[in-house]
């Protein structure tokens, strides 16, 4: 499962927030500001991750993230899927030029079993540029560049067909 998962991650394909695929309750998740694995929360007694990589790789590794970060020799990157209440709801894949781990930003490439929002929003130096929703095989998807104290990442998180999103849009009528 993961590795197809991951293969579909790769592959989304990226629209403007105004495409008419997009609905206001579809929008509502994609374009989450706050962390989605407190949102996930809302939706189960525990929200777990699973590692599916996590190690230093070259720019060539994630030649589809360049243009959104600066260019670098090496690269943290993390892939992990998470769960709710055991069942696979999101892969996310983190991608973090070796510049931004200095500091406290170190933790980035130790977190393990610890889910990214976790991390990140509980960071008062935490922004974030911008979302870009997308989709692959019927899979909603978004991508995101963060700031800790305005050093960047990128993290592009592919919703699992068990997701809670899939059952906020059930009731919503199809032209």
């Amino acid at each position: 499962m993961s590795d197809n998962a991951l293969s579909l991650l790769r592959a989304i394909e990226w629209l403007p927030a105004s495409s008419p695929l997009l609905s206001a309750a579809l929008l509502d998740w994609l374009l989450e500001e706050d962390s989605m694995t407190k949102r996930f929360e809302r939706h189960c007694r525990q929200v777990t991750v699973e590692p599916q990589y996590e190690g230093f790789v070259t720019a060539e590794a994630i030649a589809a993230e360049l243009p959104f970060l600066s260019r670098e020799s090496r690269y943290w990157l993390r892939e992990v899927i998470l769960f709710g209440d055991g069942v696979p709801w999101l892969v996310g894949r983190t991608v973090v030029p070796e510049s931004t781990l200095n500091g406290p930003e170190m933790k980035l490439s130790q977190l393990g079993n610890c889910p990214l929002g976790r991390y990140l929003f509980s960071s008062s130096t935490l922004t974030r540029d911008f979302i870009d929703p997308g989709i692959v095989a019927a899979q909603w998807g978004r991508r995101s560049r963060l700031r800790l104290s305005g050093k960047p990442l990128l993290l592009t998180e592919l919703f699992l067909p068990a997701s809670p999103l899939y059952q906020s849009l059930s009731g919503e009528t199809r032209d």
